[in-house]
């Protein structure tokens, strides 16, 4: 390589040198944006994109083709680290002279694994959808820039290949061979039917870590529950009538809950005492706690996964939730997080009750203020946000900063809110209608 000539001017030296810096960082731009549209997740872009967050939509699409994307990724990224390891070599020869080679090679080497590799990749691992918000737009631009020459040259290496007696697979993706399963359900948004039921699902359960309890227990105002002190026939008989297995037990007021009795376990006991003292009379000295299993206590903000691994650890189903101050907020079971991944379970006990969401024929939806946000973007195939609120009275309070009366109309979200029924400080009814 010839040396710049002794005339050179200094301001061309530091010209090549800031062309090195520009070409350094184009490469970190490169690496990081492959780290980060590999490991995004699509079902998080899909979810961004339905809501309208900027870049989410150009991110989406750039991951419809990883192949055409990696290819041009790769293109890029190799073609600015050897022109910048070619300037380098350039402009240390005029000092360093035969010498400047060895130097260069070390220090390009430990410049492009550090700064333009390691750098980027961790960091954009750590977020990799918000990186890949940010890099979409600049990103598409390039890979449109680069793809055709990454997909002559993907062309050329097969030709090569066959020259060699190999026959490579024309549907293989060689860039792209592993993608991540995550985003898998997200490949088929069809419109309803049994493609986007499996795409639910899967989403719901590779997004567990990062729900909380509170998102899907029951509230406190919908637990059934037995006084400890009402008279034996009376707790008999609400057992007895109760659709569910396990039932809490509370002395004094709701809150002071003792202990959860199962079913079965009640049943045992009666069968016990009414046998060893000969006459259904004697169940007036029958108490309930003593058949109690001790009431499990969990925080509201506990993730699902979590959750999930504690139940199958401890071999229970049932948990209430109480908040910081240890207030009753809740119940859960394992079946309410089992549902979160393949919805609605039903058995012979099973009350029916409404959905709590109404459609109506003028396109609005007449909905319970406590029905959660995600069951009704599932219903109605919409994209409200669940980050701020987990129902949607609890959205509607949210955004207007109030508790709004009945009658009073907002519009937010792409989507007009009207309240129609007001029961002290909650809202019991609305109408959601979109824009």
């Amino acid at each position: 390589m010839t040396p710049l000539p002794d005339s050179q001017p200094a301001l061309a030296l530091w010209g090549i040198g800031a062309a090195i810096v520009v070409l350094l960082l184009l490469s970190a731009l490169f690496a990081g944006a492959e780290a980060a549209l590999s490991t995004a997740s699509r079902g998080r872009l899909q979810g961004l994109a339905d809501r309208g967050t900027p870049g989410a939509a150009a991110a989406l699409a750039l991951t419809e083709d990883r192949e055409r994307l990696l290819g041009a990724l790769l293109l890029g990224n190799t073609f600015v680290v050897v022109l910048a390891a070619s300037l380098a070599t350039l402009l240390l020869t005029r000092f360093l002279g035969a010498g400047a080679v060895a130097v260069v090679a070390v220090a390009m080497t430990a410049l492009v694994l550090v700064f333009s590799e390691l750098l980027p990749r961790t960091r954009a691992v750590a977020s990799p959808e918000a990186t890949a918000l940010g890099l979409a737009r600049p990103v598409g631009i390039m890979v449109a820039l680069l793809a055709p020459v990454a997909g002559a040259a993907r062309g050329l290496a097969r030709l090569v290949l066959r020259a060699g007696g190999a026959e490579p697979d024309p549907r293989a993706a060689v860039l792209a061979a592993q993608p991540e399963s995550t985003g898998a359900g997200a490949l088929h948004p069809s419109d309803g039917g049994p493609d986007r039921a499996r795409r639910d699902r899967l989403l719901d359960a590779l997004d567990l870590g990062g729900r909380q309890v509170e998102e899907v227990m029951m509230h406190r105002r919908d637990i059934e529950m037995i006084d400890a002190e009402a008279p034996p026939d009376e707790i008999l008989a609400q057992a007895v009538n109760s659709p569910h297995t396990r039932i809490p037990i509370f002395r004094g007021e709701p809150e002071n809950i003792v202990g959860v009795i199962h079913a079965k376990d009640l049943s045992r006991a009666v069968h016990r005492f009414v046998q060893d003292q000969r006459g259904t009379a004697a169940l007036e000295g029958f108490d309930i706690t003593d058949v109690a299993m001790e009431p499990y206590f969990v925080p509201e903000s506990t993730p699902l996964d979590d959750q999930l691994r504690e139940f199958l650890r401890r071999r229970t189903h049932f948990a209430l939730v109480v908040d910081e101050y240890g207030a009753l907020q809740g119940l859960i079971t394992l079946e309410d997080i089992i549902e979160e991944i393949v919805g609605d379970i039903a058995d012979e006990h099973d009350i029916e009750t409404p959905a709590g969401i109404e459609p109506q024929p003028d396109g609005s939806v007449e909905v319970d203020g406590g029905v959660p946000i995600r069951d009704l973007n599932r219903a109605c195939d919409w994209g409200l946000p669940d980050e701020e609120a987990n129902t949607i009275a609890g959205l509607v309070i949210h955004e207007a900063q109030s508790i709004p009366a009945e009658g009073q109309v907002f519009d937010f979200h792409g989507f007009r809110f009207e309240v129609l029924a007001r029961e002290g400080n909650r809202l019991a009814r609305l109408r959601v209608r979109p824009l």
